[in-house]
């Protein structure tokens, strides 16, 4: 069906969404990206591509999720993620329910088996799902017939974030085989960098780790000998990382999760682990700063370099909508063939 909102001369949506083929797409749910391939990657961005084709349209709808149900249950308070998972909802014409965790049942005392018994019996197509607790999302996939979208668990998993961290680098940058990404903060408590991780060493990039040695995960050297994280870099000195680097992302510093102790003071973090103007320039001419928010200005990344000319932080919203809205559509809105 043509989609009225399409304007004229723009593409049907046979030309700007490709199908998609079981021969590439294998995913029900998306809880991390430790089991995605390149080509799966790849296909997101493809349909990411077509997807902000939609949103350059005037009126940014098409009726590809007409008929479907998404809702969206944050334990966690978020504004970018949970706004941009019910606009590209709403630009593929989905019904949308949105179900806040401090105004349900379950501040009632209802567990949350039943409040994910209760959304499936509503008739819901996608749950997305953010948990405070780390591997919340796993259950929910295995106890309802939905598709789950993980929009973060704990300190494990954002795998829509780092999807459009990278779709970001790579429409700036053109590739990711071989680039170096550098990751500063507090790695310890980021999801964000743990995604990343996964999405950009299937991709061919150089990811490094960089933070404070108390914020530098204890369990990664194991974890990687066991083959369950990928091979990475990990610096402590962040002028040694950024050297010759493609992009900088820096890590909110997550003062709610730390347990006491594991900085001696803030202005300690900002000393030797702000991203400066002085910092960036050991990087390459052009490098990309990155942050996925809320952003402490002024901590993670000083106000000239969020600010500047290489930082691409808001793109990174924007393109987190068109990115969401591919994830929606593989899950609930591809013809299979």
């Amino acid at each position: 069906m043509r989609p009225t909102a399409q304007r004229e001369g723009a593409p049907p949506l046979s030309e700007t969404i490709p199908e998609i083929s079981t021969s590439v797409w294998k995913h029900n749910h998306i809880l991390d990206l430790d089991d995605f391939t390149r080509e799966e990657i790849e296909l997101i961005f493809v349909i990411t591509d077509g997807m902000k084709e939609i949103l350059s349209r005037e009126i940014k709808r098409a009726p590809t999720l007409r008929g479907k149900t998404v809702v969206t249950i944050f334990f966690e308070p978020s504004t970018r993620t949970r706004a941009s998972f019910e606009l590209a909802a709403r630009a593929l014409t989905a019904d949308v329910l949105n179900i806040t965790a401090s105004t349900s049942s379950i501040v009632k005392g209802e567990s949350l088996l039943d409040t994910l018994r209760t959304i499936q019996a509503l008739g819901a197509d996608v749950l997305v799902m953010r948990h405070s607790q780390s591997g919340a999302p796993y259950l929910a996939a295995r106890q309802v017939n939905m598709s789950v979208v993980n929009a973060g668990d704990g300190a494990h998993a954002h795998p829509s974030q780092a999807l459009l961290d990278m779709y970001t680098m790579r429409s700036r940058l053109g590739h990711l085989k071989g680039r170096k990404v550098v990751i500063i903060g507090d790695i310890l408590h980021s999801r964000v960098a743990r995604s990343n991780i996964w999405g950009l060493s299937a991709m061919g990039a150089e990811v490094v780790l960089c933070g404070p040695p108390t914020l530098l995960p204890l369990y990664m050297n194991e974890d990687r000998a066991r083959g369950q994280l990928p091979r990475v870099t990990v610096e402590s000195n962040a002028d040694k990382a950024v050297e010759n680097a493609d992009a900088v992302m820096a890590l909110r510093l997550q003062l709610e999760r730390q347990e006491k102790g594991l900085l001696p003071a803030v202005r300690e973090y900002v000393r030797y682990y702000q991203i400066t103007q002085e910092r960036l320039a050991r990087a390459k001419p052009g490098a990309l700063v990155m942050h996925p928010g809320p952003v402490n200005e002024g901590i993670e990344v000083s106000p000239e370099v969020s600010h500047g000319a290489n930082s691409v932080i808001e793109e990174q919203v924007t393109n987190g909508v068109a990115v969401r809205m591919a994830l929606l559509y593989l899950l609930a809105g591809g013809k299979k063939h």
